[in-house]
């Protein structure tokens, strides 16, 4: 993920998790606040008791590489804190992970459908 889509500074975390809405599902938790800016800004956290750094990261990667799939589709304007709930995310397989991000997103109302591109559009005769 590029890093003009991260949340990198602990302030900017802080103001999610303080000041934004929480949904959770069984791998993850979500934090949705208005952005400051016109793009959409992601951070991830996972705690320490999930294992190891090198388990640590794993996770982290896995719910990264999700995200950044579906970052077309996320409604632009909003910083997003994606927190790892436990060591399941590492053991479920990857489309849990991803359909664990879209039912997040839709519950916050952040899904949008993407774009019909303009081939698509055009009627064939």
């Amino acid at each position: 993920m590029k890093r003009a889509y991260r949340l990198r500074r602990p302030d900017q975390f802080r103001r999610a998790r303080r000041d934004g809405r929480t949904l959770t599902t069984p791998l993850l938790t979500l934090n949705v606040v208005a952005g400051r800016r016109r793009r959409t800004r992601c951070g991830f956290v996972v705690g320490k008791r999930l294992g190891t750094a090198v388990r640590r990261n794993r996770a982290k990667r896995r719910v990264r590489e999700a995200v950044r799939l579906v970052l077309p589709t996320i409604t632009p304007g909003y910083d997003l804190v994606f927190v790892v709930r436990g060591p399941d995310v590492l053991a479920a397989p990857f489309t849990a992970i991803q359909q664990a991000v879209e039912q997040l997103l839709r519950r916050a109302q952040l899904w949008r459908q993407a774009q019909p591109s303009p081939e698509s559009a055009q009627e064939t005769p």
